[in-house]
């Protein structure tokens, strides 16, 4: 077995190892350390937990997700995933119930990830996935207006509706130092994003309310208002109480946080590899991921898994190793030491304004025209795992969506299936789709795709996308033998898409069957290669190539 497969990237990052890699890590593990502080406070308020449990989670989850893990760059904490799971979780079963649940949960990953399962999130489409996190954005949203406005509104329900009833019954006891105050750090962190992307906003405007709040005296909430404040030190260790009835109750959401955070931290790694160029190891991160839900909960800290937005600020900000994840880690752990104190003044509203962001951020609304030009069928799975999220309970709609994903690949495979007699005009036609006997200039390289090319196979392009750099100035992919696609399987091609052209080539489509190219048409997929480069056959598809010699991708959209 190569170690490559089971080492973590902490250790194989020792190979290469030297003072300028180190250099960079500090200064990107810093910075990512005062990302992460402002969003795990906020995660953990958001989701019914102390705010000091948020930065316990992202320093010791943090730190054996980067050590143990199988990215180069990822970052590990609290995210937005798991809060309405964990605010459920709470609300029923206590700080000792969500400890059992996390550690449940941990169990899981390091499982999935020793037996290889894994790869099995995969199986998850597309629409499935938006309208999970559709749905949480939303729901985290909903909890944040009353610090947002600084309402009165006491405890409010579990429940959307609920929650969103009382919201409305309380809108006059809106507060206007509150509300300016949230709109102000909402705008100043839009602004630095949008104008200075290179100084983390989340921070900045977090300090700047925070002092504006002190000096103009405002009557709001903070966090020593209504927690005491943070504590400084070292967390303290919690027994976890085993028990057979609550563990057998626990085992749903378990289940759910175990699935959430394989899906989160495997989505956060692909990303990675994209603004790296590294490839991580998918079962080492799963037991790493694993690892750290079985003890952060320990030492008070809640479900954790990979930071998309924190792990692309890691890249961005120059990682070179895990080590810069590990001194995120410990950059934490400093502030909470020897700063702690200071945290409350942090105003509510502030961490409200940061939450809308992150929502915003997290929601995929992009993703949700690409959906609205698929077949109905896709649209309607979208929609009600949309709904069952927001309406109805986050268990209930992952196992919902992943009833949903059986269904809908056993109606796409069996789709595919078909008994047509063969006439002269097939023969023909086929002519046009052989290549045997064909020249192929070395200018072209030709690509095949056999089979359903659905969720859970899309990976299989990481065919092409290796030797990409070797590839000639022009391919072709084959899709005669493609017998039946989905929107995972587009969004796979868009990215092959979007690659190719990075890398000043072309990429020409040929040869799609009915149900392929009725959904490459509905989808608008020429927006990505263009029209003209979405051939009917091979024969077709060479000639295009030989017409583009020359030419730059540009010139394709």
């Amino acid at each position: 077995m190569n170690p490559a497969d089971w080492l973590p990237k902490s250790v194989l990052a020792l190979r290469d190892y030297s003072a300028r890699k180190l250099t960079a890590d500090l200064i990107s593990g810093v910075t990512v350390g005062l990302v992460a502080l402002p969003l795990a406070m906020a995660f953990a308020i958001a989701a019914g937990a102390s705010p000091q449990s948020g930065i316990y989670t992202a320093v010791i989850a943090g730190f054996l997700i980067s050590a143990l893990g199988g990215s180069r760059c990822q970052i590990g904490g609290p995210t937005g995933a798991f809060v309405v799971i964990i605010f459920g979780v709470l609300a029923r079963y206590g700080e000792s119930g969500l400890i059992l649940c996390t550690i449940m949960a941990g169990v899981m990953l390091v499982l999935l990830g020793i037996t290889g399962l894994g790869t099995a999130v995969k199986f998850i489409p597309r629409p499935v996935i938006v309208g999970f996190t559709n749905g949480i954005a939303i729901l985290i949203a909903s909890t944040q207006i009353h610090d947002f406005f600084g309402l009165r509104t006491g405890k409010t329900p579990g429940d959307f509706a609920g929650r969103m009833r009382v919201l409305i019954q309380a809108a006059p006891t809106i507060s206007l130092p509150a509300t300016v105050l949230a709109a102000c750090t909402l705008a100043l962190i839009l602004l630095v994003r949008r104008f200075l992307p290179r100084i983390p906003a989340y921070i900045l405007a977090l300090v700047a309310a925070t002092l504006g709040a002190i000096f103009l005296h405002l009557n709001i909430e903070t966090i020593g208002s209504r927690f005491g404040g943070i504590p400084s030190g070292f967390p303290h260790f919690h027994a976890p109480q085993f028990d057979y009835s609550t563990m057998r109750t626990l085992l749903s959401p378990a289940i759910t946080i175990a699935l959430l955070g394989a899906v989160e931290s495997l989505m956060s790694a692909v990303v990675a590899d994209r603004m790296s160029g590294d490839r991580h190891v998918p079962n080492v991160e799963l037991v790493a991921q694993g690892i750290a839900n079985i003890v952060s909960p320990l030492f008070g800290g809640l479900p954790a898994t990979g930071a998309i937005a924190r792990t692309a600020t890691n890249i961005r900000a120059g990682a070179q190793s895990p080590v810069s994840g590990i001194v995120h880690a410990l950059t934490l752990l400093a502030i909470l030491l020897f700063a702690a104190p200071l945290a409350r003044f942090i105003p509510l509203a502030a961490l409200a304004a940061i939450l809308f962001v992150v929502c915003q951020n997290m929601g995929e609304w992009h993703e949700i025209p690409e959906i609205l030009r698929l077949p109905r069928l896709e649209i309607g799975v979208w929609l009600i795992t949309l709904l069952l999220t927001v309406f109805a309970d986050l268990t209930v709609a992952v196992e919902g969506g992943m009833i949903l994903a059986i269904l809908i690949y056993l109606r796409k495979v069996t789709a595919t299936t078909t008994i047509t007699r063969v006439t002269d005009e097939d023969v023909a036609e086929g002519q046009l789709h052989v290549l045997q006997g064909r020249h192929i200039p070395d200018s072209i390289a030709i690509f095949r795709i056999h089979g359903p090319f659905l969720f859970g196979s899309t990976e299989k392009l990481d065919a092409i996308l290796d030797q990409l750099p070797e590839l000639p100035p022009v391919v072709i992919v084959r899709l005669r033998n493609m017998t039946a696609l989905d929107s995972t399987g587009i969004q796979a091609l868009q990215r092959l898409a979007d690659a190719v052209h990075q890398s000043g080539r072309h990429l020409i489509l040929c040869g799609a069957r009915e149900q392929p190219s009725r959904l490459i048409s509905q989808a608008e997929f020429e927006r990505h290669i263009g029209a003209e480069n979405i051939c009917p056959h091979v024969t077709a598809a060479i000639q295009r190539a030989e017409e583009l010699q020359g030419k730059p991708a540009t010139q394709l959209v």
